[in-house]
């Protein structure tokens, strides 16, 4: 399958803003609500995130809900990065393509980080789960380098989020929601220009991914056990 035209996808999207971000802030308060009448929805420190310039949430990742779960209490439209093949399901697919941006399932492409960072420098928020993928345990993962390397080269800062109940919302293998309180915190920034210019490239991005987990994981110390 040939690249995805982020261009042409971007210019599309832009010269239906309007109509997007109406849908954008519906899906919102949709997703609020159901979220809160399935067992309740808490969200803590949502004043950490800006509410302007290009911004990275980094969280952790339980579920298929992560995403809406995110998305639906952002105080500003979010960006995602979703699964090529959910681009390709009717319905569905031209619902995302509203504000999301795919990525082949095995890989990303040097054009999707490309894009990533051209949408950071134009000041969106865009939402990633560092992890790679869901866990199955609950556990943290090692995260990937990419999301330090992402916060370097576009200077954006990031701010880690620690999501609890989500897995208990809708399992690993689930088909259907199940009831549960779900919890959302978001930590304070961290900022790549607050690095040492001496470590190399490989150090930089591997050190901010490092920080970017670890205080998702003190979130999860903090926070886990109260959660639900």
């Amino acid at each position: 399958m040939p690249d995805y035209p982020f261009k042409e996808k971007r210019n599309q999207i832009l010269r239906r803003r309007p109509v997007s971000d109406f849908f954008y802030r519906f899906l919102s308060l949709i997703g609020r609500a159901v979220f809160r009448i399935n067992g309740g929805l808490e969200v803590i420190g949502r004043e950490n995130i800006p509410l302007k310039g290009g911004a990275i949430i980094a969280a952790n990742h339980l579920s298929y809900l992560d995403p809406p779960l995110i998305g639906s209490v952002l105080p500003r439209r979010g960006t995602f990065i979703a699964m090529e093949e959910l681009f390709d399901i009717p319905i569905l697919g031209w619902g995302i393509s509203f504000f999301s941006f795919p990525v082949k399932q095995g890989g990303t492409r040097p054009s999707v980080i490309k894009e990533t960072i051209a949408r950071l420098r134009d000041g969106e928020i865009i939402t990633i789960f560092p992890e790679g993928q869901r866990s199955i345990t609950g556990e943290l993962l090692e995260a990937q380098r990419g999301i330090g390397m992402l916060a370097s080269v576009s200077n954006a800062p990031v701010i880690p989020a620690f999501i609890a109940g989500s897995n208990m919302a809708l399992p690993y293998d689930a088909k259907r929601l199940r009831r549960a309180k779900i919890l959302i915190v978001f930590d304070k920034p961290v900022y790549p220009l607050n690095y040492s210019s001496g470590m190399s490239k490989n150090e930089l991005y591997e050190k901010i991914s490092a920080d970017v987990m670890a205080s998702i994981a003190g979130l999860k110390e903090r926070h886990g056990d109260n959660s639900c």
